[in-house]
Parts: structure tokens; C-alpha cells; sequence
């Protein structure tokens, strides 16, 4: 019974391995294997697997089993070849020769192993030729860098070669094997700056895929020592050892996603203790005051990236839990940082806010009430810790911390503004005669006033304090903050023009301050970047956007602020943007519901007049004119957790909304539009991926892709288009994807084979017998791009049904295209003939053609004496 269910499971396994779906086929041949003892079928079903393994890209996975089936029988001339195959993607290429060399003297006439064969022997050459002429290459250079005496001109070339020979394995292999590690760290004693970032570049480039030595270099240099070089105050040194940092933590934790094979794998079975102590060394430089602005915000941005889980699915959170205990104190303290006070440790703009960052990351990576609990109250103990009757300084720090973890996870800085005496201390400082404590009790007002809820209770309470700051001090630092605040108050009601906070042109007036404060050159960044944060709320008024888009020099200072290194401007940047373009989602208005709220006295949302299309297209115009594009394309580029997700989602929706007429997509192509909006589409929130995704398709509909998508991105289009093909989308993201890949399926094969990879191209076939017009047209004009190409498979059958549909239209449609496949290639026309296809032609071409056939019929018996000038059929008389 186990054998011919095994049998059963296998002929399963090829239905599956037909239709593509090469999981379930794995799935069936490994159920099977666990039935037989029968050695021909284990042989074929090892086999099978192995071909699955090929084209799910799992190439260990399919040596293996092609190995095991030449173990049964060593003359298998398919499992030698798929073997062969699998060896050549994991550079094996020696092995792989092999292989082929046994299939070729098998079978001496075919061609395919005998081109193989010459394939592989020409790369093994080159191979040689790289290995041996690298080993005296490698020498050279380390003897030009080490001579003091060496030219300016020949150390910087070594030095480059030297980086790219790291990047490639075989150069990487060469220099580690050469003693290169202690050549290097010979390179980083000189202390000279050129030699050291290169010696730090090389070790990243050897460190990149390869577990054992990313171990290795991590021991030889020494953990210190790494963090001692990133904690300089040269950014481009700090940014080049995270670099070296985050590839050994790729390496060490598998997030290279390479496979590992043999005595590598042997090699190094745990990594936990190493990645253990970096993440220790990370957490010391925080609170350290030997390390630099720069190299914090490097510690901080490698936590960022390697605490947390990138998946919630995943239930380990154990590193997350592991730097609450003993680090979330020292993140705590960089939170309550106040740059005016002599004890403040070295800073950037940045430092703070992806402080605020981490700590969000970490609340929202619990799993449970307990350890949210933990989390709450070392934060309480460390703030109430703080609070000194005594000591000024410590409350300011105290209210300061409370700030950061209001800009990072809301509800726990909520919990906190309610400790006894937290608010109090707020208003105590507010009154304070110290400009530094006025200044940290405004910014945690402004921070403390987000929600509705909270923001009512503050306008009873702290608008009148605000009010008396703006007018008595005479620090202008002091008074934007204080004007913020007044905005954000005045701002509570969002977009509903009914429910306004303060008095008619109250706002306009606030948000004219905010614009005079932003063009002035002479304040400093960091308090011109409070004025774009009252914007980010006042330009929730229809009024004070409408203005705002028209004051020029106000939105290139605000355009030119978002392409500084002071990261924090992003977000406040983007919601500003987003506010100008009406961008945000708006709830439905359902007039039955209107009336109903009227009728029972409820609060009906009014809409501004301003905020009705015609204003909105005229205010897009005036952003693009002031070249909107290029600074979104620079924020795009921020490597910095500053930039979440969530600014991500709003850059996303900003883009949408200036793609929306076809007219202007030229200009944001121009402006570097079509590249920006490649990784928000691939990353960020669900919702900011689709905004992405969408504006990508109305680019890619109307532009030509060689230039809106110059050189290897045109491939990364792809996939965002094809994930809009989906019935969760709406009819208008199904069509313009539907164009764009149309265009891009018409550039090349390679393009089309792409799209093909995707599996995009079942999605395209059903969008083909859609009711709606518009989607079958533009399905059947992709379709007809997409038939080109060899690797398509079903097409025949589909081209097939469609000469056979209901629907004239779509008929009619399908007999075209059949012609011009027959008009195209006398080969192709054979294979057409010899198919159904012949059979269905000539039903069709037989009717009598009626006028509403006419086309169908006259496209059909075109069709046919194509196929009689091939001479494939004759006339019958």
C-alpha cells in the first residue's frame, strides 16, 4: 500500500511541477520518499526534488538531491546534469565540469552538454586566471600602503583596488589567506585617515557572506577597538566602521541570506555571544562622553536596525529583552539630553530623536502586558529618580526624558505625564527665570499635546502660560517653541473648518510668523526646524496652505532644511507636504448621515472651500514649480532610522498625489521622481507601499522606462506593479499597473521574463475576462507583449480560449493576435498549426459572417490562408 501511494504522491508531484508550483511538488516528492524503499522510484524522486530545487533557486537543496540520486545510479544522466546545474550557481565550477564531462560522454550528440561544457571550461580559466595573478596583486598593494614613502597618487589607487578586491570573494579568500588580516590592522596603527577608512572598507567587503570570517576579523580586531574607531568625530570614518559592524552582524546572524555550505558551516555553530557582546559595546558608547555625536548616532542607528524583529511572526524577542534590562537606562539618559546644560554629553541634531526612535522600537517589539509593565516602570523609577528639590538640572533632565518618549511610543508617554508631579514640574519650569528650563518645559507641552484629549486639557491650562512666554522672553529660540505650541493648540481640530481652536485668522497669523522664521538664514537649524513643525499643524488650514504655497522662499527654505544632515526636519517636512497635496485619507461623507447628525444636534465636518480639487491641482503646480521633487528624492536618501516608516507612508502619498495628472510626471522623472519612489514601494507600511507602488505605475504608464528607470531599476519596477494586480486593489490601481506593464513588457525579453518570475502573468490573463472594458483592454495589450516570450508557458492555451470567448470584443481581439504570431515566425506558425488552434480557426472561419462576425470571421480566414501561403494546409475544393 506505502508503494503505490508513494507512486500516487509522485505523479501528484509532476501535476504540481507542470502548473509551476514548485513548493507543493518539494512537498509531494518528500512525502513520497518517506513511503518507498523502491530504489528506481527513490532515484526518480530525488530527482524531481532536485529540478524543484533549480527553480525555487535552492541550489544546495538540489545538489544534494541530484547527489543522492547518482548514488542509486551513477549513469542517471538527468540527475548528473541537474547537478552540474546547481554546482555552476554555487561556484563550484570545477565539480560542475565534472558533471557535464560524465553527461557528455553518455550522450557525445547533444549539444546542450557540449555547449555546457565549453561554457564552464572558459570560466574555470578565467577563474585560474584571477586566482593566480590576485595572490601577487595583493602583496603589491600592501607593500605600496605600508611604505611611508609611497606617492599620493599610488597609495589612493592600492587603496581603491584594494576595496574592490574585498568586495569579491575570490580577491576577499585571497587577502584573508595572505595574513591580510594583520596587514590591515597594520593599516588602522598608522593612524593616518585614508588608510585607516580603507583598511575598515576592505574588512567590511571580506566580512559580507562569509560567517568564518566575520568571526575571525571580529576577534582580531576586537570589539573595542571596532567601537573605539566608530566613536570618532570624522563622519565619514563613523559611518564606514557601522558599516563593518552591521556586515559582521549580517554574517554572524544570517541576514546576508546566503547560503553557508561544508567546513563553513562547520566552522561556526553559535553566534550568540559575539552578537551578545556587540550589542554590550553598542549600549556602553551611549552613555559614554569619550564618544562622538556622529559615533552615537551610529550606535544608535545599528541598534535600530538589529534589536528589534523585523517580523512580529517570529516569537524570539529575547535581544529586545536582553537591552530593556541592561540598556534601556543608558538609552534613557541620551532621551534626557539637554544641550545647554554643562553636563550634556556630544550630540547631533539627530542623536535624540533616534533615541525617542529605539525606545519605540523596543515598546512596540513586547509581546505582553507583563513585560510592558517592566518596561513602564523603569522608565517611572528613572524619571521620579530624577526629581530633586535641590538640583534644578535633574528635574530639566527629568521633564526632558518624558519629552523623548512622547515623541517615541505615545501611550507609555501618556502613563508618564500622569506620574505625580510631572505636569506640575512642567508648569514649575515654565515660570522658571533659566531660559534652558523654559525651554525644555515648552517642547514637552508641545510633545504633550498630540491627542485632542490631551490637547483640550492643555488649552485650559497652558495656552494662557504659552501666551505670557511668547510676549515676555526675549530668547527667539524660546519664542518659535512657544509659537509651536500655539500652533499645534490652534490646530486640535485637524482639516474640520468648524472646529477651530482659536479666533478667525489667528492661524494665518501664526503660520506667518512660522514662514518669516523659516526663511531667516541667520537662527539656527535646529530652531528653524520648529518653525516647519507649526507649519506640519497649521497647514491642517485650508487658508494657511493655500498661503504657504504661494511664499516661494518659504518652501525652498523649508525644501532646502530637508536636505541637511539634521534628520529630525523629515517628518514634519513630509506632513506639511502632505497637508499642501490633501494627500491624507479623507472618511467618506454619506449625505443620509449628514442629515441624521443634523437632525440630532451632532457635529457635522464642514469641508473648506480651498480644500476642494481645483485648489488642491493649482497648490501641486506651485510645489513642483518649486522643485518639490528633488527634495523629496533627498529625503528619500536619508540612511537614518529617522526615517520610519511612517515618514515613508507620507513621502508615499506626497508622490501619489503630484503623479496624479499625466502632464507633470515628465518634470518629477526629471527631477529623480521615478528612482525615489523604488524603495518606498519595496519598503515601509502596507498602505505607503501601495501609494508608492501606484504613482510608480502612473510613471511607468506615460514614461519611457529607459529614462524614468535608467539601467538595473527598470527590474525593480516590476514586482511593486504586479502587486497592485490583486482584487483588494481598486479598479484604478488594477489599470494603471495593467499599462505600465504593458509599456515595460515592450522593452525587452528580459524585461518580459522578469514580469514572467513574478508570476505576474495568471493575474494579467484573468484581468483579460473582467467586465469592465477599460481592464480587458488593457490586460489583452500586455498579453500580447508578454506571448513573445520564450519562458512563457500556457500561452498557447490561452490564446486558445480567448478565440473562442463569448464576447465578440475579446474574440475578435484573440484572432488578431493569433495573426500576427503567424505573420511573425514560420516556426512559431508550425507550432500554432499543429496545436487545436488550426481546428478553431476553421470553425470559426466557416460561419457565415453576419455584421456583428464580420470582423471575427474576416480576422479568422485571414488567419487561415496565412497558413496556406506557409504551405502547412492546402485549399479544399
Amino acid at each position: 500500500m506505502a508503494e503505490v501511494e508513494a507512486v500516487q504522491l509522485k505523479e501528484e508531484g509532476n501535476r504540481h511541477f507542470q502548473h509551476q508550483d514548485y513548493k507543493a511538488a518539494t512537498k509531494s516528492y518528500s512525502q513520497a520518499l518517506k513511503l518507498t524503499k523502491d530504489k528506481a522510484l527513490l532515484a526518480t524522486l530525488y530527482r524531481n526534488r532536485a529540478a524543484c530545487g533549480l527553480k525555487m533557486e535552492s541550489y544546495v537543496q538540489a545538489a544534494s538531491d541530484a547527489s543522492r540520486a547518482i548514488d542509486i545510479n551513477s549513469s542517471d544522466i538527468k540527475a548528473l546534469y541537474r547537478r552540474c546545474q546547481a554546482l555552476e550557481h554555487l561556484g563550484k565550477l570545477d565539480q560542475a565540469f565534472k558533471d557535464v564531462q560524465r553527461c557528455a560522454t553518455l550522450e557525445p550528440r547533444n549539444q546542450n552538454f557540449q555547449e555546457t561544457l565549453r561554457r564552464l571550461n572558459t570560466s574555470i580559466q578565467e577563474k585560474l586566471h584571477v586566482q593566480f595573478s590576485t595572490d601577487s596583486r595583493v602583496q603589491k598593494m600592501f607593500e605600496i600602503l605600508l611604505d611611508e614613502n609611497s606617492e599620493g597618487d599610488k597609495l589612493e589607487k592600492a587603496a581603491n583596488n584594494l576595496i574592490v578586491l574585498g568586495r569579491e570573494e575570490a580577491g576577499a579568500e585571497m587577502i584573508f589567506q595572505n595574513n591580510g588580516v594583520g596587514l590591515l590592522l597594520q593599516l588602522v596603527d598608522t593612524k593616518r585617515p585614508e588608510l585607516v577608512l580603507a583598511a575598515v572598507r576592505t574588512l567590511s567587503g571580506m566580512c559580507s557572506g562569509h560567517r568564518a570570517r566575520a568571526t575571525v576579523i571580529l576577534h582580531a580586531v576586537r570589539i573595542d577597538r571596532i567601537c573605539g574607531l566608530m566613536a570618532v568625530e570624522n563622519e565619514e570614518m563613523s559611518l564606514a566602521v557601522c558599516n563593518l559592524l552591521q556586515a559582521i552582524i549580517d554574517s554572524l546572524s544570517g541576514e546576508d541570506k546566503r547560503e553557508h555550505r561544508g567546513k563553513e558551516e562547520a566552522l561556526v555553530l553559535d553566534t550568540k555571544k559575539d552578537l551578545k557582546q556587540i550589542t554590550s559595546h553598542l549600549l556602553d558608547m551611549l552613555v559614554s562622553k569619550k564618544v562622538s555625536g556622529q559615533g552615537r548616532d551610529q550606535a544608535l542607528n545599528l541598534l535600530n536596525k538589529n534589536v528589534p524583529r523585523k517580523d512580529l511572526a517570529i516569537h524570539d524577542n529575547s535581544r529586545t529583552i536582553y537591552v530593556v534590562d541592561n540598556g534601556l537606562r543608558k538609552i534613557l539618559k541620551v532621551v534626557g539630553q539637554v544641550p545647554d546644560l554643562p553636563s550634556c554629553l556630544p550630540l547631533t541634531d539627530n542623536t535624540r530623536m533616534l533615541a525617542s526612535i529605539l525606545i519605540s522600537k523596543l515598546y512596540d517589539d513586547l509581546r505582553c502586558d507583563p513585560e510592558r509593565d517592566h518596561f513602564r516602570k523603569i522608565c517611572e523609577e528613572y524619571i521620579t529618580g530624577k526629581f530633586d528639590p535641590q538640583d534644578m538640572d535633574k528635574n530639566v533632565i527629568a521633564i526632558q526624558t518624558v519629552s523623548g518618549i512622547l515623541q517615541g511610543p505615545f501611550d507609555l508617554g501618556n502613563q508618564l505625564l500622569g506620574l505625580k508631579g510631572v505636569m506640575e514640574m512642567m508648569v514649575a519650569l515654565c515660570g522658571s527665570e533659566r531660559d534652558v528650563d523654559q525651554l525644555v518645559a515648552v517642547e514637552a507641552l508641545i510633545h504633550a499635546s498630540t491627542k485632542l484629549s490631551r490637547a483640550t486639557f492643555i488649552i485650559t491650562n497652558g495656552v494662557s502660560l504659552l501666551k505670557e512666554i511668547y510676549k515676555t522672553t526675549k530668547n527667539e529660540k524660546i519664542k518659535i517653541r512657544t509659537l509651536v505650541g500655539l500652533c499645534k493648540l490652534g490646530s486640535a481640530g485637524g482639516t474640520d473648518y468648524a472646529l477651530r481652536q482659536f479666533a478667525e485668522g489667528s492661524t494665518e497669523k501664526l503660520a506667518k510668523q512660522c514662514r518669516k522664521w523659516l526663511c531667516n538664514a541667520s537662527i539656527d537649524t535646529r530652531t528653524r526646524r520648529w518653525a516647519v513643525e507649526g507649519l506640519a499643524y497649521l497647514t491642517l488650514d485650508a487658508d494657511v496652505k493655500d498661503d504657504f504655497v504661494q511664499d516661494i522662499p518659504a518652501l525652498q527654505a523649508m525644501f532646502e532644511l530637508a536636505k541637511t544632515s539634521d534628520k529630525t526636519v523629515l517628518y514634519s517636512v513630509a506632513t506639511t507636504l502632505v497637508n499642501c497635496t490633501n494627500s491624507y485619507d479623507v472618511k467618506e461623507v454619506i449625505p443620509e448621515l449628514v442629515q441624521l447628525a443634523k437632525f440630532s444636534k451632532q457635529h457635522v465636518p464642514e469641508e473648506h472651500p480651498k480644500d476642494k480639487k481645483d485648489f488642491i491641482d493649482i497648490r501641486v503646480k506651485r510645489l513642483l514649480k518649486a522643485g518639490v521633487t528633488s527634495a523629496l528624492a533627498c529625503m528619500v536618501k536619508a540612511d537614518s532610522a529617522i526615517l520610519t516608516d511612517q515618514t515613508k507612508e507620507l513621502l508615499a502619498r506626497v508622490f501619489l498625489a503630484l503623479c496624479d495628472n499625466p502632464k507633470d510626471r515628465g518634470t518629477i522623472v526629471a527631477q529623480g521622481g521615478g528612482k525615489a519612489l523604488i524603495p518606498l514601494a519595496l519598503e515601509g507600511t502596507d498602505v505607503g507601499k501601495v501609494k508608492a507602488a501606484h504613482a510608480l505605475a502612473k510613471i511607468a504608464a506615460v514614461s519611457n522606462p529607459d529614462i524614468a528607470f535608467p539601467g538595473e531599476r527598470v527590474y525593480e519596477v516590476v514586482r511593486p506593479l504586479v502587486s497592485l494586480l490583486d482584487t483588494q486593489r481598486d479598479g484604478l490601481q488594477n489599470y494603471e499597473a495593467l499599462l505600465g506593464l504593458t509599456n515595460l513588457s515592450g522593452r525587452s525579453d528580459k524585461l518580459r521574463q522578469k514580469i514572467f518570475k513574478e508570476r505576474a502573468l495568471p493575474d494579467i490573463e484573468n484581468y483579460m475576462f473582467e467586465n469592465h472594458d477599460q481592464l480587458r483592454q488593457a490586460a489583452t495589450e500586455c498579453m500580447c507583449n508578454m506571448v513573445v516570450n520564450k519562458e512563457t508557458t500556457q500561452w498557447l492555451e490561452i490564446l486558445q480560449r480567448l478565440c473562442l470567448h463569448d464576447q465578440l470584443s475579446v474574440q475578435h481581439r484573440g484572432l488578431v493576435i493569433a495573426y500576427n504570431l503567424l505573420a511573425a515566425d514560420a516556426e512559431l506558425a508550425k507550432k500554432l498549426v499543429e496545436s487545436e488552434l488550426l481546428e478553431i480557426l476553421t470553425v470559426v472561419g466557416k460561419q457565415e459572417p453576419d455584421e456583428k462576425k464580420a470582423a471575427v470571421v474576416q480576422t479568422a480566414r485571414e488567419c487561415l490562408i496565412k497558413c496556406m501561403d506557409y504551405g502547412f494546409i492546402k485549399p479544399v475544393s
